[in-house]
């Protein structure tokens, strides 16, 4: 080893600056070149790679190289990427080799340089909300972090930045263009407030995509920034390849070479879109799936299944003017109330979106008119209907991104119906030193605030700043459909089927907001349910609330349940007039009296 290091330091004092300068062209150049189908490491398996354009370049630190292409594996790469004449392939293999020259001097002063066992003391795989948000604070208590994030282009190419699916393709954008939704129906309501509007009022697709497209690469920006004054690593892709410590990382820096490094701990937050059936994998190239969804406009959609992000999505189509079917196999918001589910889809059918209940797509064609022609079979009566859109929207949700990982390798337990990981209370897998949380964890709710805090609780406890678990119990959530649906706590069914139907008490209402009256909205599908235990104080189990701003309101009343609130507590606190919240702590009609719980008066 020291005369090969002897050796290479006489080559590079010759050469020094002739290196350099052809590093410098070809660095440019190879930019361009092609990428092949696989990536090859010293004692490792081929692993496949997506062909990836000109590589995000990104300020890293090149760690201990522990595997690095032979002589032999560099002009097999090489005579797989040329094929041109014999003179530019010589030039191209002259240039990998210098290129690995280059990392073994940059490897070699990492290893004198390195005081440590382990190149980092946390990895994590995902750049989603929970990742970034753990890495962040992994960072901030000292800790040597970096994020391997990697985007599948989809079949139509939509790929996006750093942030995950609530930044890119879910949250942000979704919550965006139903406000675009809210603000057409404002307009509507502003002519009985007395606004003097002429003219026909439309919506133009193309204005909208473009803001909401802006703000999001704000966010990815805003990402990549935070990160790095952390600092947090971020790297292109990865591969877990052996117990605990190892881990392949392909570095878009250098999109030719992978590297190992070794690392303390892992965590693994990656989620992939969409999870598909025989069905989709046959029409994905003609339709689009939900995270698409606001790059694409259609005037006539089809939407299948009746998830909350399926009709969130049916909803802000229909309330831009879209003609929207949604196609359901079952239930509606299947795991939510289902009377405030069923109060939903009443108030979505009265606002434009059809629904075709029952119903099972069977193949799609494209026409030569270019638009699709869906068929399916309706499941009561067994038989096969037939209708074109110009769009179909799959939104039948995701499948965990485990397999490509290499995670059962590894012994990592998954749920094998699922593919989700298998954990603890504390986030940790079968596996020593391998964490998950967010999505990829089997039972946990798919929510980016879950993914948060418990990714920040997991980055505290890791450094040995505090032993607090994630409290996943009586998380709040809403649904941004047309009439908006908030809840926290147990839905009725799961609180009858803990406590029993005489072991809890449900008090109800209808009411109506005061920003309806004057618009003369219909208002039969506000509803709030709150529900409690019978004996005690009366521990409040769950509360549920459809009408305008349900997120706001029942952010706040989340923060009660954390404090055991009781109905006593409900009944003592004054409410804010006139609020739609303020219908909650006056709620006093229980289900069982069998009385009318309309609200009256003011």
């Amino acid at each position: 080893m020291l005369e090969c290091r002897s050796r290479l330091s006489r080559y590079v004092n010759r050469h020094l600056f002739g290196m350099f300068t052809v590093m410098y062209w070809i660095g440019f150049y190879s930019l361009f070149l092609p990428i092949s189908d696989q990536v090859v490491l010293a004692n490792i398996a081929p692993i496949p790679i997506s062909d990836r354009a000109i590589p995000n370049i990104i300020p890293i630190e090149l760690v201990c190289v522990s595997a690095i292409l032979s002589y032999d594996q560099l002009d097999q790469q090489t005579n797989q990427m040329c094929h041109s004449s014999q003179t530019h392939m010589e030039c191209k293999r002259s240039s990998i080799r210098l290129i690995s020259f280059i990392i073994y001097i940059i490897s070699i002063l990492s290893l004198n340089n390195h005081t440590g066992k382990y190149d980092y003391d946390l990895v994590v795989i995902g750049g989603g909300s929970g990742g970034l948000a753990c890495s962040k604070e992994a960072a901030q208590l000292g800790q040597k972090v970096a994020v391997l994030d990697y985007v599948e282009p989809t079949v139509k190419g939509t790929k996006w930045g750093l942030g995950g699916t609530c930044v890119n393709v879910g949250c942000i954008p979704k919550k965006l263009m139903h406000q675009a939704a809210l603000l057409g129906a404002a307009v509507k309501d502003a002519k009985k407030y007395g606004w003097q509007i002429t003219g026909p009022v439309c919506h133009d697709w193309a204005t909208m995509a473009e803001a909401v497209h802006n703000h999001v690469r704000s966010l990815n920006w805003g990402h990549r920034v935070h990160a790095t004054s952390r600092p947090v690593r971020k790297v292109s892709s990865g591969r877990c390849i052996a117990m605990c410590t190892y881990y392949l990382a392909n570095y878009d820096i250098i999109p030719k070479l992978s590297l190992t490094v070794v690392l303390l701990r892992c965590c693994v937050t990656v989620i992939s879109p969409p999870f598909l059936g025989d069905l989709l994998c046959k029409t994905i190239s003609l339709c689009v799936y939900s995270p698409s969804v606001h790059a694409n406009q259609a005037l006539e959609s089809l939407t299948c299944c009746c998830s909350d992000v399926a009709l969130e999505c049916a909803g802000f189509l229909t309330g831009v003017g879209m003609d929207t079917t949604v196609m359901v196999r079952s239930i509606a918001l299947r795991g939510f109330d289902q009377q405030i589910a069923g109060l939903v889809t009443d108030y979505m059918k009265t606002y434009g979106t059809k629904f075709a209940w029952k119903c099972v797509p069977k193949r799609v064609d494209k026409l030569s008119s270019g638009a699709l022609q869906v068929t399916w079979t309706d499941t009561q009566t067994g038989n096969d209907h037939k209708d074109t859109f110009d769009s179909v929207l799959w939104a039948v949700g995701r499948a965990p991104e485990t397999k490509a990982l290499g995670l059962d390798k590894l012994g990592v337990q998954l749920n094998k119906e699922t593919g989700k990981i298998v954990l603890g209370a504390d986030e940790s897998t079968s596996v020593p030193n391998i964490y998950a949380f967010g999505d990829i964890g089997e039972g946990r709710p798919e929510l980016t605030p879950t993914a948060i805090k418990a990714g920040k609780l997991l980055a505290q406890r890791l450094a040995g700043q505090t032993t607090e678990l994630m409290n996943y119990d009586s998380v709040a959530t809403t649904v941004f459909t047309p009439l908006e649906y908030g809840c926290v706590g147990l839905s009725e069914e799961e609180a009858e089927k803990r406590h029993g139907k005489d072991g809890i008490e449900v008090y109800h209402a209808f009411y109506k907001p005061l920003e309806f009256t004057v618009a003369e909205r219909d208002a039969s599908q506000c509803y709030i349910k709150v529900r409690s235990t019978c004996s005690g104080d009366q521990k409040i189990l769950g509360l549920h609330f459809t009408g305008p701003n349900a997120g706001e309101v029942t952010q706040g009343f989340a923060m009660g349940f954390q404090c055991g609130a009781t109905y006593s507590h409900l009944l003592q606190t004054v409410g804010i007039h006139p609020t739609c919240a303020e219908e909650v702590v006056k709620v006093n009609i229980t289900k069982r009296s069998g009385l009318d719980a309309t609200v009256t008066g003011c």
